[in-house]
């Protein structure tokens, strides 16, 4: 008669996990004993009829060919941004991996981790605000604000690929006389390499979401449009400005996933 096998007791769980857990609670419950939520203003019926005028307000869209046409440049726009921002910052952001993966030295890692932590803590809508005082309006500033934030957070990643990657295949090349450049490029960089793209492609997606964001502080693109349309209550060509994201946002996360699950198979 076949006996099962027999489960592992469970890890003991320590005293400092479950004091960590009653903070986290006792945190949330300050949280909104503190914050004055006015729930029952926020259901009442003057809130749920004034919603519902100003949500008519965008209904229908506008559909005119002249209109349609300014959505698909700024469409186009807010799209070269982020395609655009992405790229320098993964090209830059490789570039800074290798010091901050600690391939020269301790002193190396630190600082570029540092200056990685700096760029990535800022967000991107406080870059674009930085920048367009040098840059002036336009999706230029947008552009070296997606840039900046993202090379602090791909290069973080990829440095972490790097320190993650097995180091047998890069020493075997170096004990047969391979160069460390020559063991970098043909050992450890094919390893990491579709992983670092599957990272580059997801941050193009955020990104993507940010530029529609940052036109609202006049850095171009959709969200520009759809400041200047909601600052002169033009909802209706609000409305075309909002769906015009969405479509976009939804295509690039579509094409991003297939060319993610397409390199990691």
């Amino acid at each position: 008669m076949k006996t099962e096998p027999m489960l592992p007791a469970p890890a003991p769980v320590r005293w400092s996990t479950w004091a960590l857990l009653a903070g986290l609670v006792l945190l949330v419950i300050a949280s909104f004993a503190t914050l004055p939520l006015k729930w029952g203003e926020f259901f009442s019926a003057d809130a749920v009829r004034t919603s519902a005028d100003f949500l008519h307000g965008f209904a229908p869209p506008e559909l005119a060919t002249p209109f349609l046409m300014k959505v698909g440049v700024a469409t186009f726009e807010t799209l070269a941004m982020s395609a655009i921002g992405t790229v320098i910052a993964a090209f830059l952001g490789a570039l800074l991996a290798l010091p901050a993966s600690g391939r020269f030295g301790h002193l190396a890692r630190n600082a570029t981790r540092g200056v990685l932590n700096v760029l990535r803590s800022i967000p991107e809508l406080v870059w674009a605000s930085i920048l367009l005082i040098a840059a002036g309006l336009g999706p230029f500033a947008g552009t070296l604000a997606l840039a900046l934030h993202t090379v602090g957070v791909l290069g973080r990643l990829f440095a972490d690929a790097f320190e993650n990657c097995p180091p047998l295949p890069a020493a075997t090349l170096r004990i047969n006389g391979a160069r460390p450049a020559v063991a970098f490029l043909y050992a450890t960089l094919p390893q990491c390499g579709p992983q670092m793209m599957s990272y580059t492609l997801y941050r193009w997606e955020n990104n993507i979401r940010a530029a529609a964001i940052l036109g609202v502080v006049g850095a171009g693109g959709l969200g520009q449009m759809l400041k200047y349309h909601l600052s002169l209550f033009q909802m209706q060509n609000a409305a075309t400005v909002i769906v015009a994201m969405l479509l976009m946002v939804a295509a690039v996360d579509g094409l991003s996933y297939l060319l993610r699950r397409a390199m990691t198979r």
